[in-house]
């Protein structure tokens, strides 16, 4: 049976135990989600974690976050791996199309996937999001240290006076940052990997929308 493992933005190293879902974070905020379905459109998607085809973009049907599935998103070190295979890179950039009258922040982000590290062995979670134009979060790191082998989860969540809306009547696209890394185990032979998929992919990385009225 697997488990899951939760950790804040604070923690450097993750333990296996077992974590429940954090609340929605659109709740840190007065304003409901519109009524009206938004609508995300992907302009590009780059990097080595994610070539073409790779990575799906979907809305949730109360507005209240958006999904991104990854099918081809892993790191490894050791055994055969290439030399390049250590660090898996994915920058998205989207295009929200946000009814009338309200605006958007991210207010927090559930990463998941699947790690099978060796003795000795570590992988590093890194991830940021921004407005176009505008001043980039923080990247957040989360790690895993062999030997270990399950599935993970990370959940960051930025306090509401730090949340980042979007200027209301402007266009901006929004940015999505992503990376994953791989340090070999002491025995060299063997191959470890970090991934942003399960191995029933169905694994989706949330961020949760956080939502205010424009004047």
């Amino acid at each position: 049976m697997r488990k899951a493992i939760t950790a804040t933005a604070a923690c450097a190293t993750a333990m296996a135990l077992a974590g429940a879902m954090a609340p929605a974070a659109s709740a840190v905020t007065d304003d409901p989600p519109p009524p009206d379905r938004i609508v995300i459109d992907v302009l590009t998607v780059n990097g080595s974690g994610c070539r073409a085809g790779t990575a799906a973009v979907a809305t949730a049907s109360d507005n209240t976050a958006f999904t991104v599935t990854y099918s081809d998103y892993l790191a490894q070190a050791g055994g055969d791996s290439k030399a390049t295979d250590f660090r898996k890179n994915c920058q998205i950039n989207l295009r929200l199309h946000v009814p009338q009258g309200f605006t958007y922040a991210i207010a927090g982000a559930d990463y998941r996937g699947f790690a099978h590290l060796e003795a000795g062995a570590s992988g590093l979670e890194r991830a940021s999001y921004y407005h176009q134009g505008m001043q980039q979060t923080t990247p957040v790191s989360h790690t895993l240290k062999g030997s270990y082998s399950d599935n993970w989860q990370f959940s960051d969540r930025t306090p509401v006076a730090e949340l980042v809306f979007k200027p209301c009547g402007e266009d901006r696209n929004f940015n999505v940052n992503t990376e994953l890394r791989v340090n070999k185990g002491t025995d060299e032979k063997k191959t470890s990997f970090l991934a942003f998929d399960s191995t029933d992919g169905s694994v989706k990385t949330t961020y949760h929308f956080a939502w205010k009225k424009c004047p």
